[in-house]
């Protein structure tokens, strides 16, 4: 598979999604593009397992994490 990035191999798999659910693809057709979407969801975990790394290790190592998640505080100043 040539190397695409996270949001396109996205956007592939749900346009095969949206093919399969069709229903309007012979069998044969509709098997290859099966598997063409197994392997683009591989590639997505793999792409997201591999930011979740990323971003462990810059946590970890100390460094200011990336971004901050906002936090909510009450009117009384307790978080």
């Amino acid at each position: 598979m040539a190397k695409k990035s996270f949001e396109e191999g996205l956007a592939q798999m749900q346009a095969i999604v949206e093919e399969l659910e069709s229903g309007e693809l012979p069998l044969e057709k509709a098997i290859r593009r099966f598997e063409e979407g197994m392997k683009l969801s591989k590639y997505c975990n793999d792409c997201l397992d591999e930011a979740e790394a990323r971003l462990t290790r810059l946590t970890e190592s100390g460094e200011e994490p990336p971004f901050q998640p906002a936090t909510a505080s009450r009117e009384d100043g307790t978080p």
